[in-house]
């Protein structure tokens, strides 16, 4: 998975300032879809965890023409019962923290699973403008999140739908936490 750190505090809220800026602008075009065909899907991780869809946001196509997969992963603290279906109504309002990042193309909002982690599945144009959206959104998250619970992974080369529907082998030696965001099959 390599060295994984968030992006310089002022680095990555400059990041996010211009996420936003640019959203705005995107909303006002029209461009921002939110299908309704994969919401209700399980997704079965390499790890053993279930996580249903709730929502999908895509720009335009919502396919990358260099595409990657990012998989980000966190535990929101202080949020059990109840208030996981607040979270997912409000989490609609995190939508410009990631919109207008260059090279974003889709995002599958994913509930917590069983270990209480939430996963956002995104197709990315380009590997490197997905890492630094994921080291810029650890900034936001580490407001919210259990310490040492952010991880993502960049995965270049496939659509987001693809490593969904044709996941990458795992073997069978490899510790759950090094699988996490492996999905094993679409129910």
């Amino acid at each position: 998975m390599g060295d994984q750190r968030p992006l310089p505090i002022g680095e990555a809220w400059r990041a996010m300032a211009a996420c936003f800026v640019t959203t705005f602008a995107l909303f006002s075009r029209h461009r921002v879809r939110m299908p309704r065909q994969l919401v209700g899907t399980q997704l079965r991780f390499a790890d053993g965890t279930n996580a249903r869809v709730y929502r999908e946001t895509r720009l335009g196509s919502g396919l990358a023409k260099d595409p990657c997969t990012l998989v980000v992963a966190f535990r929101l603290r202080l949020v059990r019962g109840p208030a996981h279906a607040l979270f997912r109504h409000e989490s609609l309002l995190n939508t410009p923290l990631f919109v207008g990042f260059p090279g974003f193309t889709s995002k599958l909002w994913l509930a917590h699973d069983e270990r209480n982690r939430y996963r956002g599945v995104y197709e990315w144009d380009g590997q490197r403008r997905a890492e630094l959206y994921a080291r810029s959104l650890w900034r936001v998250l580490a407001l919210v999140s259990v310490p040492g619970s952010i991880r993502y992974m960049v995965v270049p080369g496939l659509h987001r739908d693809d490593m969904i529907a044709n996941p990458p082998p795992t073997q069978e030696s490899e510790p759950d936490d090094t699988i996490w965001w492996r999905t094993a099959v679409a129910t």
